[in-house]
């Protein structure tokens, strides 16, 4: 927040408004900047917020926090629950091999599955650049390209996997990253189209060059809702 608002002010980049988000009336952030003109605080719990909010976010951008669950997941999966009420809308472990040093999940109620190219604490404003600053080197990854290999591999293995749906944090400035809400409405429509003919997988991630959040979101037939 503090970096876009440094950014601003240094004429590099431009915005209508932040929208700061969190349940905490008195976050951290409005203590240290406070309100301004192109400045919103909203107490409300993340979910909720973006299920309001990206029915109509036009062509905003999302900056996520690097220590927040899979938000554009969970929202995704709610939408196909609620175009489905009569069918198996459910979330399955993330199958397969990723050669990503860095590969933990499968547990907790989506079994998020996190990658990442890096083994080492990447500094949190990282912009990651060609040249690698903790390897001193070449970077030789690409974590879109990881994902879409994956799915490639599952669907020659038999899975009838769709996607990947992959929303894309790229840096703006001064070490902010974000991706654009019109990449989540991608996804929503990459689930609605898999689904619609009969059962379906969507592999669905928020990814930056080197670091992923994945998820496997099936629908199924069914006689009930899940």
């Amino acid at each position: 927040m503090s970096q876009l608002a440094k950014a601003k002010a240094r004429g590099k980049t431009d915005y209508r408004t932040v929208i700061v988000v969190d349940r905490n009336r008195d976050c951290q952030a409005k203590r240290e900047l406070g309100d301004a003109p192109d400045r919103r605080f909203v107490t409300q719990d993340w979910s909720a917020f973006f299920d309001e909010w990206l029915a109509d976010a036009r062509d905003d951008q999302i900056v996520p926090s690097p220590h927040m669950p899979h938000l554009m997941f969970e929202w995704v999966l709610r939408r196909a629950r609620e175009r489905w009420p009569t069918r198996s809308v459910s979330v399955e472990p993330v199958p397969g091999d990723v050669p990503t040093p860095y590969d933990r999940g499968g547990r907790g109620p989506n079994a998020t599955r996190y990658v990442s190219w890096a083994d080492w604490v990447c500094p949190t404003h990282c912009i990651e650049p060609a040249l690698c600053p903790a390897i001193g080197a070449q970077r030789t990854w690409e974590m879109g390209d990881t994902v879409r290999d994956l799915a490639a591999r599952l669907r020659a293995g038999g899975r009838p996997v769709r996607g990947p749906a992959l929303f894309v944090c790229k840096h703006h400035v001064f070490g902010v990253g974000m991706f654009s809400t019109e990449s989540v409405r991608a996804g929503d429509r990459l689930v609605e189209q898999a689904g619609a003919p009969g059962e379906a997988e969507i592999l669905i991630g928020t990814i930056s060059s080197c670091h992923g959040a994945l998820n496997l979101l099936t629908v199924r037939q069914s006689d009930g809702p899940t």
